[in-house]
């Protein structure tokens, strides 16, 4: 193989065997997934989330949990349009589709979270 392609993905392995690397992915993907339920539920808006590690996943429905492609297709799938676009204005980049997860790295800091929190707060708002 190429031996720079080949300590390049040594080192990337190194990194993530760091301890306690992904408890933080966990507990950042956690407060994301937290704020973004509460942000809705002030809203007045039906929401649920899903998180596993550094990777969550949020629909628009009255469901407690989804869990499964039928689940996730009876979620009010132009309301997640609009809250996606939305966010774009308010300059947070998300996975483009209702049936992607979402990705929180180690370089995402507590107020780049806080701060989308904020943005889904007044996003809610509009919806």
């Amino acid at each position: 193989g190429n031996p720079i392609a080949m300590a390049a993905g040594l080192k990337a392995l190194e990194l993530l065997c760091v301890d306690g690397l992904h408890a933080e992915l966990e507990a950042k993907s956690k407060a994301l997934c937290e704020g973004f339920e509460a942000g809705a539920k002030k809203a007045g808006i039906p929401l649920t989330t899903n998180y596993a590690g550094g990777m969550y996943g949020f629909f628009f429905t009255e469901q407690d949990k989804v869990t499964t492609y039928q689940q996730a297709t009876q979620c009010d799938l132009e309301r997640f349009k609009k809250f996606f676009h939305l966010m774009l204005e308010e300059g947070v980049y998300l996975a483009p589709s209702a049936f992607e997860a979402g990705f929180v790295c180690s370089e995402h800091s507590e107020q780049e979270i806080a701060d989308t929190i904020a943005a889904a707060e007044r996003v809610f708002a509009k919806l």
